[in-house]
């Protein structure tokens, strides 16, 4: 018997064992996913983590997860250079394009500097706001013949 429970403090194992049941679900179904997580850290003079780029390859895209720059730190590029770190590793492993999301009060303008074209939107998320799902195509479709 199979028990289902409702928790808001799942632990980094339970959540690594729902991932790894995705993957065998993938495998099961005779496809390989090639999940690779990926980060770009930003650390402090003391060596401690501040801030990054989060997110991870699936198929042949890679999924922005988080984006983090402290305030304090705003204004200086970093965020520029981590999606220009995500884009390197991207391109490096011939994926055809990332993908994130943002909300209207966020980056949006940002990642449309950076290329980024949205392709979808979910009108009252948080109520009275916009979320955007943007995308960058890094390589040409290849056209069936």
């Amino acid at each position: 018997m199979v028990e289902l429970t409702e928790t808001l403090e799942a632990s980094a194992a339970d959540i690594e064992r729902i991932l790894a049941t995705l993957v065998e679900n993938e495998t099961a179904a005779g496809r390989d996913g090639g999940y690779q997580p990926f980060s770009v850290l930003i650390h402090d003079d003391s060596g401690g983590v501040v801030g990054g780029l989060h997110g991870y390859q699936l198929f042949d895209w890679l999924f922005i997860q988080y984006v983090a720059v402290p305030v304090a730190l705003k204004g200086q590029g970093l965020g520029t250079e981590l999606m220009a770190r995500a884009e390197a590793w991207a391109r490096s492993r011939n994926l055809l394009g990332m993908w994130l999301d943002t909300f209207a009060f966020q980056a949006k303008p940002f990642y449309e500097r950076l290329g980024f074209s949205v392709f979808g939107t979910i009108e009252d998320h948080p109520r009275g706001e916009r979320r955007y799902f943007l995308h960058k195509r890094l390589t040409p479709r290849q056209h069936e013949t």
